[in-house]
C-alpha cells in the first residue's frame, strides 16, 4: 500500500493540510476503483469504513487498482463541520477551479488529479446532523453502468436520483464515470451496522467488477428500487415524538408520530401522505412547521422493498453477534 499526500491548503498558521490518499496496486491487470470519505466533514462513518477496507486481507489481493481517501474535507473534519471554514458546502463545488475558493481548489484537485484516473467511485456519506439514514444507495437511473454497481453494493434500498448540479457524483457524469452514493447513519456518529454494511457493500462492488475474488456464500440481498422519494414534514411548532422506526413499512394515513406543546395535552399526528419505507428520520424533538420529519421512499412494489429492508436487518444483527 502507498501512501500519497498532496497539499490542499494551509492552516491560518501556515501549517500545511493534505489530503492522505492510500493506492492499492494488484499484480494483475483490472480496473481501477475510487473510494472517497467526508467530502462533508461531520459525515464519519466513511473513515471507519475506509479504514477497515484497507487492512482487510482480501483488499490486499485486489486485480487493478484501489484507490481510498478516508477523509476529503480535511477542514471540516478538524472543525467537526459539515462545511469548509468560508461555510462552502464542498459537494457543491465540483469539477471545481484551479483558481477559486478553498472549495473549489479541492474540487478541482479531487476532479482533476483522481477522479480522471479512474474507472469508477463509492462516496460515502451519512445523515445530516440530528438525521439518521438507513443504508441506501443513490444512483443515477440513466447510468446503467452505475445502477450494476448500486444493486450490486448490496444495501437494502436503491434510490434513484437526478443528479445535482456541483455534486461529486455529477462530476464523474460528466467525464463519464459512474459514481455511486452511499448513505447510511447519521452525522459526527459512529454506526455501526451502516459501517459494517458499508464495509460489505464495497467488498460486493470488487467483486462485481472483478476486482477480487467473489465469496462462496448465501444468496445477496435483493435491494428494492426506489423511483421517487418525499419528505414528511411537520404540520405544526412544538415537540416532536415518534410511533414508527426507520426502515419501517408505512401506509397511507398512518400516523408516524406526533408533534405537541411543551404546557398541552393535545398532540397534532403526523399522517402518512402516501406509502413507502422510511428511510430517513429526524432525531431531534424539537421542530417547526414545515420541518423534515420523515424521509419516505417510494416503490412499485411495496411488500418487496419491506422484505429486502427486513433481510438485511437480520444479515446485519447476525453479523454484529459474530464480529462482537
Amino acid at each position: 500500500m502507498v501512501v500519497l499526500e498532496p497539499p490542499i491548503g494551509k492552516l491560518l498558521g501556515h501549517d500545511t493540510i493534505t489530503m492522505p490518499t492510500l493506492v492499492i496496486c494488484g499484480k494483475r491487470k483490472g480496473p481501477t476503483l475510487l473510494v472517497t470519505a467526508a467530502i462533508h466533514g461531520d459525515e464519519i462513518n466513511g473513515v471507519e469504513i475506509v479504514r477497515r477496507l484497507l487492512y482487510a486481507s482480501w483488499a490486499r489481493r485486489v486485480r487493478g487498482c484501489l484507490i481510498a481517501i478516508p477523509i476529503v474535507n480535511v477542514f471540516g473534519v478538524m472543525q467537526r463541520s459539515r462545511y469548509l471554514p468560508d461555510r462552502r458546502d464542498l459537494n457543491r463545488c465540483f469539477p471545481g477551479s484551479a483558481s477559486g475558493s478553498l472549495g473549489a481548489r479541492m474540487a478541482h484537485f479531487l476532479t482533476e488529479d483522481v477522479l480522471k484516473k479512474v474507472d469508477m467511485a463509492i462516496d460515502l456519506h451519512t445523515g445530516a446532523i440530528g438525521r439518521t439514514n438507513l443504508p441506501q444507495i443513490r444512483v443515477s437511473p440513466d447510468n446503467p453502468t452505475a445502477m450494476e454497481m448500486a444493486l450490486a453494493f448490496g444495501a437494502p434500498v436503491v434510490l434513484t436520483s437526478e443528479l445535482k448540479e456541483g455534486t461529486f457524483r455529477n462530476a464523474g457524469d460528466a467525464l463519464g464515470i459512474p459514481v455511486i452514493t452511499y448513505e447510511a447513519g447519521e452525522a459526527l456518529r459512529y454506526d455501526q451496522p451502516s459501517i459494517i454494511a458499508g464495509v460489505n457493500g464495497v467488498r460486493n462492488v470488487l467483486e462485481q467488477v472483478g476486482m477480487i475474488r467473489t465469496r462462496v456464500r448465501k444468496k445477496k440481498i435483493q435491494p428494492a428500487v426506489a423511483p421517487s422519494s418525499s419528505w414528511v414534514r411537520s404540520p405544526t411548532d412544538g415537540f416532536f415524538r415518534t410511533v414508527t422506526q426507520l426502515g419501517a413499512r408505512i401506509r397511507k394515513g398512518d400516523i408516524l408520530g406526533y408533534v405537541s406543546g411543551p404546557l398541552k395535552m393535545d398532540e397534532t399526528a403526523i399522517v402518512a401522505p402516501f406509502s413507502g419505507i422510511i428511510v430517513g428520520q429526524n432525531q431531534i424533538p424539537q421542530v417547526y412547521e414545515g420541518e423534515a420529519l420523515y424521509h419516505v421512499a417510494r416503490f412499485e412494489r411495496v411488500t418487496e422493498a419491506e422484505a429486502a429492508v427486513d433481510k438485511f436487518q437480520a444479515t446485519m444483527t447476525d453479523m454484529i453477534d459474530i464480529r462482537d
